[in-house]
């Protein structure tokens, strides 16, 4: 039996039940995934840095750039507590703390981070403990957008 001509030798389903199966992948719920996806990463990624709420001073000093480890963050609380990293440490522990994790590090940097409303006697002596401990290059961390020294304009 030869096959009828123009038919292209397929038979046609022109009075099937069932409609063919597409063939084409639907991408668009993927894309909506993707997006939801983007969106709760911008969102939480703010959330993941490492701290203890303080209330930090405002300075017009630029950020510093970003490093290869994770920085080692020293906190001052608004009632004088000390804070390695997330750890509430007592004073008289800070500096063998400090020593040994400087000891694992490469870096010798420390970001300090105190409350504003802290004396400032309060962040000397902490300052002092950390060089003590061996770290030569401490970071003040504040917030942006304070006051200048010139005033606006300079």
């Amino acid at each position: 039996m030869t096959p009828r001509k123009g038919s292209g030798g397929r038979r046609t389903r022109r009075h099937s039940r069932h409609p063919a199966a597409m063939s084409e992948i639907n991408v668009t719920p993927m894309v909506d995934v993707m997006l939801v996806l983007l969106i709760i990463f911008m969102v939480a990624a703010p959330l993941l840095t490492v701290g203890v709420p303080v209330e930090l001073p405002e300075t017009a000093a630029s950020a510093l750039p970003t490093e290869q480890e994770e920085p080692l963050t020293i906190t001052v609380t608004a009632d004088g507590a000390l804070v390695l990293q997330t750890t509430e440490t007592p004073e008289d522990e800070l500096i063998p703390r400090l020593r040994a994790v400087m000891a694992e590090r490469t870096d010798d940097k420390i970001y300090l981070r105190a409350d504003g409303a802290i004396p400032y006697e309060r962040v000397v002596q902490v300052m002092g403990a950390l060089n003590g401990a061996g770290f030569r290059k401490i970071g003040l961390v504040t917030e942006t957008g304070g006051p200048t020294l010139g005033g606006p304009g300079n």
